[in-house]
């Protein structure tokens, strides 16, 4: 069976005052500290949104095209992190797939990331965080706000980073 790690630092599943359940730290977390590895079946777009609720809730985009996700009920809850929304987050992406702390997080804070580091699609949500700097509505293409791409700069997952570096002429 497939499942995501987070560290014996982070208790997962509880009560969160954004959305749902949410991911908390139950001890301290050092800034650069790996918080999470996500896993899953890849899959494409077309197959993501093909798959019954709640299944595509559990989805991280990894490319264009690729998604890590559950494909059953039963590989729901190992493979979800439980990671909300946060307009000021602390935790990014080093890598596809594996979550690190943005800062250090106190024993108790909720643990939360910016879908801007990770997502690219054509939508909307409204957004629930309740922080000073809170955008009140999440688009699928926020990745291309230059003010945020200044902000995570380092903390974006490998695949936007490689297009927002594409778009500047920077990649290496």
């Amino acid at each position: 069976m497939v499942s995501s790690w987070i560290t014996p630092k982070a208790s997962k599943g509880g009560t969160s005052g954004i959305a749902g359940r949410g991911l908390h730290a139950s001890e301290p977390i050092g800034a650069g500290e790996v918080v999470a590895v996500k896993g899953g079946h890849i899959v494409t777009t077309q197959t993501l949104h093909d798959l019954p609720d709640p299944l595509p809730n559990s989805g991280i985009q990894i490319t264009d095209e690729l998604h890590l996700v559950a494909l059953t009920g039963a590989e729901y809850e190992p493979v979800m992190l439980f990671i909300n929304h946060s307009c000021e987050p602390n935790v990014g992406f080093g890598g596809n797939t594996v979550l690190v702390a943005m800062r250090d997080i106190a024993a108790g804070e909720k643990l939360t990331t910016d879908y801007a580091l990770f997502d690219d699609y054509d939508g909307q949500m409204t957004c629930g965080c309740q922080t000073v700097g809170c955008r009140r509505t999440i688009d699928g293409r926020d990745w291309q706000r230059p003010e945020l791409q200044h902000r995570y700069r380092g903390y974006f997952s490998w695949y936007l980073q490689r297009k927002i570096d594409d778009r500047r002429g920077t990649r290496q």
